[in-house]
């Protein structure tokens, strides 16, 4: 009798089975790729070239790694990459929140449990399953965690093309998920990559409120407002600041206007669904939080990333641009002592912006 690790692997009936442990898992979509990206490497050196990473300088730092797996994992063939919804239906309707200048936008990917320890786990999981049936085997687990190139991946393992707004779109359920991937060893049979249906469709241009896509496939971070309230630590452009509206960590506005996204379905991951009302948060509210409030309720989310300084600085700059009422003034004027420089200038800018 063969022990399994001597027994030869069908592959294409592992990456068959690949697939439905995965969905079973709580992956939507489960595809396979190589590892060729060469196109992609000559997309993002000239992106970086541009300056157009602004201070992510980890964009840059690790040469081809992001573009070449095998250098990054030696001995990766396949890239098995994984789709997992984040739509909360619960939520309050995002467009409402936008529109409500009171009330502080939360990008929606954000507003549950950190997506990095909920998708890294079940990838483990799939690995762990994978092993039962062929051994011991070579394979990391990534989700927006390493230099990994994951929407190049994702198209190339069939998961949904590249839209204009740069991020991954598929044509039946639209872009409101998370990637992760399982780089291995094995010599998996690979899937056909999506092909592009956006069309002449340029809504996600039309829409950017900082016109940070340049051109279409084109996005400069610097004018992002995902990157000013999330990767940038200093000041926030003045030009910039009365276009980002009441967005205070990242922006949906691209995927929220994207045609395709009327086919999304809510999750059904339970973790993912909105803790300490942040779907629709009073700013006023969330400005008071001291730093201790800040680090309990973003405990295990996301946003805990930025800091309480970074967050302080972009409720400010949502205050500047809310309606002009006493209960904003006030809110203001009791940071405007605050010991951090960062705060202390938003603080100011905003009370300009009210006529104080």
């Amino acid at each position: 009798m063969h022990n399994a690790q001597t027994a030869p692997v069908d592959y294409a009936t592992l990456a068959h089975d690949i697939k439905s442990w995965g969905n079973a898992l709580g992956f939507q979509q489960v595809g396979i790729t190589d590892t060729e990206l060469g196109a992609a490497e000559t997309q993002l050196l000239s992106w970086l070239a541009a300056g157009r990473h602004g201070e992510m300088h980890y964009m840059e730092k690790h040469g081809t790694r992001r573009t070449r797996p095998a250098e990054l994992v030696p001995g990766t063939l396949r890239v098995i990459s994984v789709r997992m919804d984040y739509l909360p239906g619960s939520a309050a309707p995002a467009d409402a929140v936008l529109n409500n200048p009171e009330l502080g936008m939360i990008s929606r990917y954000a507003l549950g449990r950190d997506y990095h320890k909920v998708v890294r786990t079940r990838l483990q999981k799939l690995a762990d399953q994978i092993s039962t049936r062929v051994g011991p085997f070579g394979y990391r687990a990534f989700t927006d965690s390493a230099p990994v190139l994951e929407k190049a991946l994702a198209e190339k393992a069939g998961l949904g093309w590249i839209g204009k707004h740069t991020n991954l779109i598929d044509s039946k359920t639209g872009s409101w998920f998370f990637l992760g991937e399982l780089y291995t060893d094995l010599p998996l049979p690979i899937d056909t990559p999506a092909s592009n249906h956006c069309g002449t469709c340029q809504a996600c241009i039309d829409i950017c409120p900082t016109q940070a896509i340049v051109a279409p496939y084109q996005l400069d971070a610097r004018r992002c407002i995902s990157y000013l309230t999330i990767e940038l630590r200093g000041s926030i452009p003045i030009e910039l600041r009365p276009l980002m509206g009441n967005h205070i960590y990242g922006c949906d506005d691209c995927q929220m206007i994207c045609p395709w996204n009327k086919f999304a379905q809510p999750t059904p991951e339970p973790d993912f669904a909105p803790r300490h009302g942040l779907d629709a948060p009073k700013l006023v509210e969330l400005f008071a939080w001291t730093e201790e409030e800040f680090l309990k309720k973003t405990e295990g989310s996301a946003i805990r990333r930025i800091g309480y300084e970074c967050w302080l600085r972009n409720i400010a700059v949502a205050l500047g641009n809310a309606q002009m009422s006493a209960d904003v003034v006030d809110a203001l004027k009791a940071r405007i002592g605050h010991p951090s420089e960062l705060v202390r200038e938003h603080v100011l800018w905003a009370l300009a912006q009210q006529n104080v």
